[in-house]
């Protein structure tokens, strides 16, 4: 007689149940949710221009903005693929206290550069700033990521910014519910599998009748 073992069965049952409810998350909350956000930041670059926000909010992402850069404080050179390295200033924009504003200025291809700029009005476009967060790390800090301006005039010395678009905003959810419901297929194989080896292996071990 073959004997299916309780606990094993279990922990794999529920382990694929919850591979199943991850990829229906994904499939029909998560991905809904993520075409009906790219929709709206379809529509920002038409709307009006506004103040550069004080505070991180992603549906203003693509949208005119502007803002004063009372000082810069900082620079540094962050990679920008084929374009080389851009410029990215943080910025004091009021009192000692203020909130700051992250601004890049242009891009280069000399990794040594150093251009000048001693602040001023900016206008451009609303974009993510440089996460330095791992893939792993983001999955469990919610901290929402800092906005930067991407100005339309480089600073002297720089190439101009490519505008920021979608095509910066990843939408993965479907191929993250395909790989849930891979995985809940695997494991549901692996374990029969195993099941069958261990039938096979008690039967050959059995003293023959």
């Amino acid at each position: 007689m073959r004997r299916i073992p309780f606990i094993p069965t279990a922990i794999v049952t529920l382990a694929v149940a919850a591979m199943i409810g991850l990829g229906l998350w994904q499939l029909m909350i998560r991905l809904p949710q993520k075409e009906a956000m790219l929709a709206q930041l379809a529509a920002n670059p038409a709307k009006p221009e506004i103040a550069f926000p004080l505070l991180p909010d992603d549906a203003l992402l693509f949208r005119r903005a502007h803002g004063y850069c009372v000082e810069p404080v900082s620079g540094k050179l962050t990679g920008a693929g084929n374009a080389g390295f851009r410029f990215i200033v943080e910025c004091r924009t009021g009192g000692a206290e203020g909130p700051g504003m992250l601004v890049q200025l242009g891009t280069t291809r000399d990794p040594m550069a150093k251009p000048e700029w001693k602040g001023g009005e900016v206008r451009g476009t609303i974009s993510h700033a440089p996460d330095g967060r791992s893939m792993l790390a983001s999955l469990f800090d919610r901290t929402p990521k800092r906005l930067m301006l991407v100005a339309d005039k480089p600073a002297p010395g720089l190439a101009p910014n490519g505008t920021p678009d979608l095509s910066s905003v990843p939408n993965n959810h479907l191929a993250y519910s395909v790989q849930w419901f891979l995985f809940a297929a695997v494991a549901s194989v692996i374990y029969v599998l195993a099941l069958r080896w261990r039938w096979r292996g008690r039967k050959a071990s059995s003293p023959p009748s």
